[in-house]
C-alpha cells in the first residue's frame, strides 16, 4: 500500500506536467540550491542502499530550502499555503540534479542541486493546489517517504542489537525497504525524464520500478504513456491494459489507450475508451475534463457523426472557454455539415486566441 500511493502521486504528476505545468526555464531569474549529504554504512548496506538513501536525504533537503524560499515571495504568500504544504506540492513540479558523489566502502557522499525558476514553480502550484484530489495524494507521498526514511534509521538500530531469527526477519524487513526507496528513486526519474521529453529513457526507469514492484498499476500507467509518446503504440497498449486489470476505475488509463487507438485509425475503440474516462473523470478539474471531452469529439468526427462531435466540442468549450483546439474541432464539424458561418466563427476565434497562427 505504501508504495502504490507513492508512485499513484509521481505518475498523475508526470502525466500532468506534459499537459499542463510550464516549462522550468533556464533565464536570469533562475534560482539553484545545493546540499550535500553523508550517510554511514550499516552492516546491512551495500554501496546501492547508501547512494539510495543519500540520494533520498539530499532531495528533502532541497526540498526544504527552496519552500522556505518559495515561502517568502509574495505570490506565493497570497496562496495562504504553508512551508509544508508548498514543499509538498514543489516535490512534484522540479528535479534534483546530482553534481558530485564518493564512496570509500564505509560512507556515501554526495552534493545535489535543484535549479528552478521561482515564478514557473509558483504558476504550476497555483495549478495544482487547486486538484484537491492530487494534493491529497501529493501530501500522502510526501508523509510516506518520510515514513520509509524513519523505518530505515529504525532498522538500523535494531540491526546493530537483534540476533538469531529476530536479526533474520529484521534483514529481510531492511532490504524490502530499500527495495521500496529504491522504487521511488526510479520513478521519480522515469517522471524528470517525462517531463524533460526523454520517453525512451522514460519508460526505462519505469520498468526498473516495475522489476522491484510489478503489481501496481499506476507503474503501468506511467510507462504507457512514455511507451505512447515514444511511438511504441503495442506495448502501450499492452500497459494501459495491465493498467485497466489491476484497477478498473483508472481515468487516465482509459484516456491513454484511447489516444493511442486514436493514432492507430480504431476510432471506435477510441470513442469506447474516451466516454469511460469522461464517466470516470467527472469530478476532476474542468482543464482536465475539457481535454476528453475534446478527445471525443475529435473521434466523432473521424466517424462522421459530426452533430454529436459538436457537442463535445462544445461541452469542452463550456468547461475552458480559450480552449482553441476545441474551438478548431468544433469548426471543422460546422464545415462538414455545410453551416459555414458557425464554422468561420469558430475559426475566428481560434485567431483571436493564437493570433500568430496566421502569420
Amino acid at each position: 500500500m505504501k508504495i502504490r500511493s507513492i508512485i499513484t502521486a509521481i505518475c498523475i504528476l508526470s502525466i500532468l506536467s506534459c499537459f499542463i505545468f510550464p516549462a522550468i526555464s533556464v533565464r536570469a531569474e533562475t534560482k539553484t540550491f545545493i546540499k550535500e549529504y553523508t550517510y554511514q554504512a550499516g552492516d546491512e548496506d551495500s554501496k546501492n542502499s547508501c547512494r539510495i538513501i543519500a540520494l533520498r536525504e539530499v532531495k528533502r533537503l532541497l526540498l526544504e530550502e527552496l519552500g522556505t524560499y518559495l515561502e517568502s515571495e509574495t505570490e506565493v504568500k497570497n496562496f495562504q499555503m504553508t512551508k509544508d504544504q508548498i514543499v509538498t506540492l514543489t516535490a512534484g513540479i522540479v528535479g534534483t540534479e546530482l553534481i558530485e558523489e564518493k564512496w570509500d566502502g564505509k560512507a556515501y557522499w554526495l552534493k545535489a542541486k535543484i535549479s528552478a525558476n521561482p515564478q514557473d514553480v509558483t504558476k504550476a502550484i497555483d495549478t495544482l493546489r487547486k486538484d484537491r484530489a492530487r494534493v491529497k495524494e501529493l501530501e500522502e507521498l510526501r508523509k510516506i517517504s518520510e515514513e520509509l526514511l524513519k523505518e530505515n534509521e529504525r532498522l538500523t538500530k535494531k540491526l546493530k542489537t537483534a540476533k538469531g531469527n529476530v536479526k533474520k526477519e529484521a534483514v529481510k524487513a531492511y532490504k524490502q525497504n530499500i527495495d521500496n526507496l529504491s522504487a521511488t528513486e526510479w520513478f521519480e526519474r522515469g517522471h524528470e525524464l517525462t517531463i524533460s521529453g526523454n520517453y525512451t529513457d522514460a519508460a526505462k526507469a519505469y520498468s526498473k520500478s516495475i522489476e522491484l514492484n510489478p503489481n501496481y498499476y499506476m507503474t503501468y500507467l506511467c510507462r504507457g504513456f512514455a511507451y505512447s509518446w515514444s511511438g511504441n503504440s503495442q506495448q502501450a497498449i499492452k500497459d494501459f491494459n495491465k493498467a485497466i486489470g489491476l484497477k478498473p476505475n483508472t481515468a487516465e488509463a482509459y484516456s491513454g489507450r484511447a489516444s493511442v487507438y486514436e493514432a492507430l485509425g480504431d476510432y471506435k475503440q477510441a470513442l469506447k475508451d474516451l466516454t469511460s474516462a469522461i464517466n470516470l473523470a467527472i469530478d476532476m478539474p474542468a482543464f482536465i475534463l475539457s481535454s476528453k471531452y475534446n478527445s471525443r469529439g475529435s473521434a466523432h468526427f473521424e466517424l462522421g457523426n459530426y452533430e454529436q462531435a459538436i457537442k463535445d466540442h462544445s461541452k469542452a468549450i463550456e468547461l475552458r472557454s480559450t480552449y482553441s483546439l476545441a474551438y478548431f474541432g468544433r469548426g471543422l464539424a460546422y464545415r462538414k455539415l455545410k453551416k459555414y458561418e458557425m464554422a468561420i466563427n469558430d475559426y475566428n476565434r481560434v485567431i483571436e486566441l493564437y493570433p500568430q497562427h496566421t502569420k
